[in-house]
């Protein structure tokens, strides 16, 4: 469901030293110990994203193993102003010596056996020989550089000697990745996790106290990682439930924070300082456009840029979409002409309550007597704000006055909502059912949209509205007017001393 992405970084090989054999007088147990003074064992796990994603990556046994091999040197501790020069190591890797016209052949036959860490070339030039080139080996799977029998037999079959040469391999800051430097950087013991959302050209972090004297740093690594990232954000406040954007400050790259991000092949244009926008609902946008059919008719309460909007209309649904935020509003507007749904989409600038209560009411009494069994719409409502949206919910009490129609398709809503509760889709039926003042068992179904914190789940609920709830049904008192009679004296005296 979603596409795991590292930290990417870019490595190359530099100024080649020279080789040994391992005849050498420097034994391979040295040569660990050596390597083992570079390790920066740190545990737990690094949390990494690509554009729209999210994701935690646990340390896997294989990456503790690159940490021996692939730290960079313990100077770098505590940095805070990057300086990539420090970054500047030595490690010792063996090596086979073959003839250039069969490298080729040889480095598919020994796959597993080659280096296989990404942007490390594993092929180099031989200083010694220009008819030779040295093929660089995993250490991991070379102990005490000393070929298996299986490589051994390869290499037989090429008319190769078996020989393992040692060889000095420079390692800079271009052969590090992400997690490696600030591990190496951030205080030995420290948590070091330190994920970012995608959006567009910007990475969005939401770093802990402890990170931030080095969160320039870590703003200037991510850039260098991550090609198209050129600005790097911090969340420095929670998100305010008016218009559902927060404060930031900009670590690192261009101050450029109108931006283009594309989620389920249609294209947005919005200032991330000024509009909600999260990359990690791009699955849920999709699932829920997906419930629609042409024809149908969404109104989307909290809409924002439109992620539910412009999908539907572009299926070819009747959308009223509304977002408080003027901001949202103007740049929802954008996003339809951008996208060639401006005719099919009735954007309002209203508080959420207003819109349910003024055009969502309106469009319902239109629309639902005019069903038929031929012909029949389905309504969708959808309540995008997890903050608050549960407590809207109480508008639906006798929105629409009248007896239901009985070939009518009563609306469906979708809500969302935040729960820290042990059984998360239990609290948010009951929450839900508090506001409607009415049983919702046997007729919702609850959805885990994500997880946004240590027991803090986002919940969706689906429930078509009860007739029971959305109908105000007129008793017989207003259905027929009282009778009048004739006012007598003593009805006018009371009146004249009560004015």
């Amino acid at each position: 469901m979603r596409t795991l992405w590292r930290f990417g970084y870019s490595a190359r090989l530099l100024n080649t030293n020279h080789f040994r054999t391992a005849a050498s007088s420097t034994s391979f147990p040295a040569v660990w110990m050596l390597l083992a003074q570079y390790s920066g064992r740190i545990p737990g796990s690094f949390v990494v994203v690509q554009r729209n994603s999210f994701f935690t990556m646990p340390e896997t046994v294989e990456d503790k193993a690159d940490l021996e091999l692939y730290s960079p040197p313990p100077k770098v501790r505590g940095m805070t102003q990057l300086s990539r020069e420090a970054f500047k190591r030595t490690v010792v890797v063996p090596v086979l010596k073959v003839k250039k016209e069969i490298i080729g052949t040889l480095l598919k036959s020994l796959k597993h056996t080659v280096l296989q860490r990404p942007g490390l070339k594993r092929v180099i030039e031989d200083p010694e020989d220009e008819n030779s080139r040295l093929l660089i080996l995993d250490p991991h799977k070379i102990p005490e550089f000393s070929l298996g029998e299986s490589e051994q037999e390869i290499l037989k079959q090429f008319n190769i000697p078996p020989a393992v040469r040692k060889y000095d391999l420079e390692l800079t800051y271009d052969n590090f990745k992400s997690e490696e430097i600030l591990r190496a950087v951030l205080p030995e013991g420290q948590d070091v996790t330190s994920g970012f959302s995608r959006v567009g050209h910007i990475a969005h972090l939401n770093l802990r106290d402890h990170q931030l004297p080095y969160r320039h740093l870590i703003g200037q690594v991510i850039i260098d990682k991550n090609p198209g990232v050129t600005c790097v954000v911090n969340k420095t406040s929670i998100i305010d439930s008016t218009y559902r954007n927060f404060q930031m400050e900009v670590l690192a790259g261009e101050s450029n924070l109108v931006t283009k991000v594309k989620e389920n092949n249609i294209a947005y244009e919005l200032d991330f300082s000024k509009v909600y926008w999260n990359p990690r609902l791009s699955t849920e946008h999709g699932r829920i456009v997906e419930l629609l059919k042409p024809g149908d008719v969404l109104f989307d309460v909290f809409a924002g840029v439109g992620p539910f909007a412009i999908p539907a209309a572009k299926k070819k649904c009747s959308v009223f979409a509304n977002d408080l935020n003027p901001e949202s509003y103007n740049w929802l507007l954008h996003n339809c002409k951008l996208n060639k749904v401006y005719n099919k989409i009735k954007a309002f600038n209203m508080d959420g309550r207003d819109f349910l209560l003024g055009p969502v009411r309106e469009e319902l009494s239109k629309e639902l007597p005019l069903q038929t069994e031929e012909q029949k719409t389905s309504f969708h409502i959808v309540m995008n704000l997890p903050a608050l949206a549960l407590e809207f919910l109480d508008v639906f009490r006798h929105l629409l006055v009248g007896e239901p129609c009985s070939t009518a398709v009563l609306p469906t809503v979708h809500c969302y909502g935040f729960s820290k509760h042990g059984d998360p889709a239990k609290d948010i039926q009951e929450r839900a059912e508090a506001s409607l003042g009415t049983s919702l068992d046997g007729r919702c179904s609850t959805y885990l949209v994500r997880n946004v914190a240590p027991n803090k789940e986002m919940m969706c609920i689906s429930f078509q509205i009860p007739a029971d709830v959305l109908y105000k049904r007129p008793c017989p008192a207003e259905e027929k007017p009282a009778s009048k009679r004739l006012r007598t004296s003593k009805d006018f005296s009371e009146e004249t001393l009560l004015s």
